[in-house]
This record gives C-alpha cells, structure tokens and sequence, in this order.
C-alpha cells in the first residue's frame, strides 16, 4: 500500500530512474536520449500536453522522433560506452511497443 498522496512513477519516470546512476554515460547523451523519449511518450498519449493537460497521439511526430533515435543508433555505431547504447536501445524499444500500440490503436 502507498501512502496517502502518492503519485506511481510513469514509464519516463521509472526509465530515468533506472538509466540516473550509470557512470558511462555522457550527461549529454543522457539528456538528448530522455527528452526524445519524452517527446515520443507526449507524441504517443503517454504524457499529458503541457499547456492543454490532454493527452493526444501524433503518429507523425512520434515518427519522426523514432526515425531519429534510430538514424542516431546507426550513425554513432562503434562510438558509444555499452550504457550509451543500451539507453538507446531500451528507449528505442519501448517507444517502438508504444507506437506500434498507437498505430494498431488508431
């Protein structure tokens, strides 16, 4: 049981908890890789618009976002630590489930 007024952690949240202790990572790396997985969990209907509140799915930013991780995996191939890589990899696959998901959804 949780205490009164506890707020569950998100996917982004409990991702970024996950990936805050590991030494190998480029702080800027770190933060590129989490903002685009929070750009695609907004783009997804993870994330509540900030100024709206509402939770809507952009198939065509998500996209692009993906596109993006994606083209960065395979230009950097050989230039990341292995926790570099495997926050890229972790964020690719959840937001590929996520957008499948909106895909299939909508």
């Amino acid at each position: 049981m949780h205490p009164k007024g506890f707020i569950e952690p998100d996917a982004s949240t409990r991702f970024h908890i996950a990936m805050s202790d590991t030494p190998n990572i480029d702080p800027r790396f770190y933060d590129f890789v989490l903002l685009q997985a929070q750009n695609a969990g907004l783009f997804l209907g993870q994330l509540p618009h900030p100024s709206s509140g509402e939770k809507s799915i952009n198939l065509k930013a998500a996209k692009s976002v993906l596109d993006s991780l994606e083209m960065l995996t395979e230009k950097s191939k050989g230039n990341l630590s292995g926790e570099e890589l495997e926050l890229l990899n972790k964020a690719l696959t959840n937001i590929r489930a996520l957008y499948q998901n909106a895909k299939d959804l909508g």
